[in-house]
């Protein structure tokens, strides 16, 4: 049997167990929060992102989950400026061109702020004058900061990104900073 985690990362926390920065204080790392040892992530989640990032004790299984020719489906829920037409939606559920090359197709649709989302801290900024919204989108690849790449590409910065699950897997009912282990 393997173990595997599911971490609720909070917006803030290196999805590494040791900040290897040698600048300024220490930053917070997996290991203020995960207690197991012999865990390690099966993928990243950006210092800047929050939501759902899994880890586990079994090499193959942090492969399946992590590398792209598995194409296991991440879902994440995206807070960008402005309020993205149908036309940006459809070029983001086709794909766009960036530096590295076009991107797979994507589901990509708006939503509503969820009921359920907790506050960020520390918020994000807000301006009076350009609205923000909300997409749902879903990626079968998973380049360095492809999200964030993608939304700005359609005219819309991400200003938050959460992500929701990974295939099967999904942060539904863990806060911020909250953990469950199961095994696999």
């Amino acid at each position: 049997m393997s173990r595997l985690i599911l971490f609720n990362k909070p917006f803030g926390v290196l999805s590494q167990f040791t900040d290897k920065s040698t600048q300024g204080s220490p930053r917070a790392t997996l290991s203020d929060f995960i207690t197991v040892k012999g865990v390690y992530p099966a993928g990243r989640l950006d210092r800047d992102s929050e939501g759902l990032l899994l880890l586990t004790d079994d090499g193959r299984l942090q492969a399946r989950l992590s590398s792209p020719k598995f194409k296991e489906p991440k879902t994440y829920l995206v807070q960008v400026e402005g309020v993205p037409d149908d036309a940006a939606i459809e070029a983001l559920a086709q794909g766009v061109v960036l530096k590295d090359g076009p991107t797979k197709p994507a589901r990509a649709r708006r939503v509503a702020e969820p009921l359920w989302l907790w506050p960020r801290t520390p918020p994000i900024r807000v301006r009076k004058a350009i609205a923000d919204s909300w997409i749902e989108l879903t990626l079968k690849e998973g380049r360095n900061r492809q999200v964030r790449r993608m939304t700005a590409h359609v005219g819309h910065p991400t200003l938050r990104l959460i992500r929701q699950s990974i295939g099967p897997y999904s942060l539904k009912g863990l806060a911020p900073g909250d953990w469950t282990a199961q095994e696999v």
